[in-house]
């Protein structure tokens, strides 16, 4: 089973078990649906737990899970993640894509040649950067529209008419 990161953790809220989660999604408004999640200090070890009552505020996520009833209970929840299976995730937008589509697609040059294969994307201050591994050695490629001539999600690969400039 995949999982996929949606939240941290960060700390109880009150006496009663409550938790503030950081949002680690495009879509916050989903903790208010979502009833159940995995949940653990990593992918390996995960556990679910269920929610009995969601709120959103100052740019987190307040959460109350049954069987989390006390303000210890809740402590020895932070810094857990939050994980949902891919049949949970919301539907992006057309022209978004979600980071596990992006990592695996192939680059293609100008001339459509294979020339790379993106193995992560970071999260710049002024923008997304694609990590690409060109052989033994990994590049960076901005990932905006100045840069990127055509994104097929469908066909998994992004062409970079400029490439040759990166290296």
């Amino acid at each position: 089973m995949e999982l996929y990161l949606t939240g941290i953790i960060l700390k109880p809220k009150g006496l009663k078990g409550e938790v503030k989660v950081e949002p680690i999604t495009d879509f916050p408004e989903s903790f208010l649906s979502r009833k159940e999640y995995y949940a653990g200090l990593s992918v390996d070890s995960v556990e679910r737990l269920k929610v009995k009552k969601a709120a959103l505020g100052g740019g987190f996520a307040w959460l109350f899970f049954e069987e989390v009833d006390s303000m210890e209970k809740a402590e020895g929840l932070t810094g857990w993640k939050l994980f949902v299976e891919e049949s949970q995730l919301m539907q992006q937008p057309q022209g978004r894509a979600y980071l596990h589509e992006i990592i695996g697609m192939r680059v293609l040059d100008r001339a459509r040649r294979d020339v790379g294969i993106v193995t992560n994307v970071l999260a710049m201050p002024a923008h997304d950067v694609y990590e690409v591994k060109v052989g033994e050695k990994k590049i960076l490629l901005p990932a905006i529209e100045q840069f990127v001539e055509e994104f097929n999600l469908r066909e998994q690969y992004i062409v970079i008419p400029r490439f040759d400039e990166f290296l």
